[in-house]
């Protein structure tokens, strides 16, 4: 009995070395807070829409809802229709589902929900996707020619990469625990992109303050009815416990 209590516990020992030495999980930076943002919620927009649609669906999102963050009917058949005619269709790609897992090994997942599907120990949804836009990188040995350290070996593309430019994350050796791992210690620019570390960060941040809110547009609505609604009880409980007192006071 021993023996196999502690061949369980060598295994289990063994399989948590290999999951960390693995390295498929890094820390996840901290996304920031903008759902209430209403130009970065519309940059959010411009970037899915230009960088996202063509093979991603948001299959539960209409075009025409976007009027809640500010844009027009007509900013929307001007600049955003561009997988359909109609405002009032959804966000579906036109990409073929067949081509689409054989290019890249599987079919491209609705991002309606994505924000709140990714959430984890590392912390939300929204955490998950900017650093995953934020971590890509070349790798020759990839069909795509892009590697990503918050999903090893994902079959997509670094779509932002004329935004970012090429980089390499820089690693240190560090033994821990009497395995030796790498840490994440930086990243080194191999060539500039259209934009500037810092610009393209905030870039990321109004991309994944959009996925928030198309995850759930009422959000922001829902968030101000709650106060409302909490202040309301709040008044009633004094009026209740005030006219309670005044019930029962020549009761003894």
């Amino acid at each position: 009995m021993k023996k196999l209590i502690l061949s369980v516990m060598l295994a289990l020992g063994a399989a948590m070395g290999a999951h960390a030495a693995g390295g498929d999980t890094i820390h996840w930076d901290k996304a920031p807070s903008r759902t209430n943002d209403l130009p970065a919620l519309q940059n959010g927009a411009k970037l899915f829409v230009n960088y996202c649609l063509n093979c991603h669906s948001a299959a539960y999102m209409r075009f025409n809802r976007l009027q809640d963050i500010g844009i027009s009917e007509q900013q929307i058949k001007d600049n955003l229709l561009t997988v359909s005619d109609r405002v009032g269709d959804v966000m579906k790609a036109p990409m073929d589902p067949k081509q689409a897992k054989e290019w890249f090994g599987g079919v491209p997942p609705d991002l309606t929900l994505i924000a709140r599907s990714r959430s984890g120990p590392g912390g939300t949804g929204a955490d998950y996707l900017y650093t995953y836009m934020r971590t890509f990188y070349r790798d020759a040995e990839k069909p795509t020619g892009w590697n990503n350290l918050a999903f090893p070996n994902v079959g997509m593309p670094h779509v932002l990469w004329q935004l970012q430019g090429e980089r390499q994350p820089v690693f240190e050796k560090v033994g821990e625990a009497g395995h030796e791992t790498q840490v994440l210690r930086g990243w080194k620019q191999v060539s500039p992109g259209a934009m500037t570390p810092l610009q393209y960060d905030e870039a990321v941040g109004d991309l994944v303050g959009y996925l928030q809110w198309m995850a759930e547009p009422a959000q922001n609505q829902r968030v101000r009815i709650g106060v409302w609604v909490l202040l309301f009880l709040g008044v009633l409980t004094v009026i209740v416990w005030r006219l309670n007192a005044a019930f029962w006071k020549n009761v003894k």
